[in-house]
């Protein structure tokens, strides 16, 4: 693997850790799976880029924040309020947004953004090296990965934990559940459309397709990341969503250097998932058979 390549896998790889550091919330956390993803990912990369169109890229970073945390803010309401269940809140929030999306993009279906001012372009000008992107991108993924570890150990983020592995037991002990599922869900999407935001300005582009099998690359992190720290702690939980977005990144971009079509590299995804999560269950009933042999 060449230098390029292996810098392009690092910097793809910390900038989708803060996707999957949004589905760990949701779907580890929250224990909800939330399909909204594939929506407010596009979002926060269509605000991005058309601030940084319009020549405020840092502005555009934040408003996508603010954006994202909106679309999960929907997605819990439909749940909470009006009672729908959780997956199909998702997608009815998911394909509401690729409207809107439209609509922020002022109905194009894509936003170029060559030769216009990012983010990165300020890091670039600061840092005197061919990894700015790469500092720049761990920079933000500290300040993240450190919020988030604070937060969640705050008496609002164990509520949102606690809710996560037992709502029955929150509502007993006077937990407004439906106001902290609020806030995670927002918290969670609005991390995801930092994500969008910044691989927008990064690929200099965005696309209103571009969030499509985002949920699957993320389920892959998580899975990855789980296989290698099994701790169940905050910390090692987070860390090990960093890891297994790299590790993944990794694997594409080896693939990427044989001849294998690209086109087959959402299935490969796809597959990750599936053997991850269905492993320990084929693992416990071969067990399970090994044992009523044994007796």
């Amino acid at each position: 693997m060449s230098l390029v390549s292996f810098l392009g896998a690092v910097e793809l790889g910390l900038v989708y850790s803060l996707l999957a550091f949004g589905t760990y919330i949701s779907f580890r956390i929250l224990s909800v799976a939330d399909l909204t993803v594939d929506g407010s990912f596009v979002l926060g990369a269509a605000v991005s880029a058309m601030f940084a169109f319009n020549g405020m890229p840092v502005a555009g970073i934040l408003l996508a924040v603010l954006a994202g945390g909106m679309a999960g803010l929907v997605t819990a309401v439909l749940q909470t309020k009006m009672g729908i269940q959780p997956i199909l809140s998702g997608i009815l929030t998911m394909t509401g947004l690729y409207s809107i999306n439209l609509m922020v993009m002022d109905g194009k279906a894509n936003i170029p953004l060559l030769n216009k001012t990012n983010v990165f372009t300020y890091a670039q000008a600061a840092l005197d090296t061919k990894a700015y992107k790469v500092i720049a991108l761990a920079c933000i993924i500290l300040f993240v990965f450190a919020f988030l570890n604070w937060f969640f150990r705050t008496q609002l983020g164990l509520s949102i934990r606690a809710t996560g592995d037992n709502e029955a037991m929150c509502r007993a002990s006077s937990i407004d559940t439906d106001f902290v599922k609020m806030v995670g869900f927002s918290l969670s999407n609005s991390i995801v459309a930092l994500s969008g935001a910044l691989v927008a300005q990064m690929q200099q582009s965005a696309d209103i397709n571009m969030g499509s099998g985002m949920v699957v690359i993320s389920f892959a992190s998580l899975i990855i990341g789980s296989v290698i720290i099994k701790n169940k702690n905050i910390t090692l939980g987070l860390l090990s969503v960093i890891i297994g977005s790299l590790i993944y990144r990794f694997i594409i971009a080896m693939i990427l250097t044989t001849n294998f079509p690209p086109s087959y590299l959402k299935l490969i995804s796809a597959l990750v998932v599936v053997t991850a999560l269905s492993v320990p269950n084929l693992k416990s009933k071969v067990e399970i058979n090994r044992l009523r042999r044994g007796f």
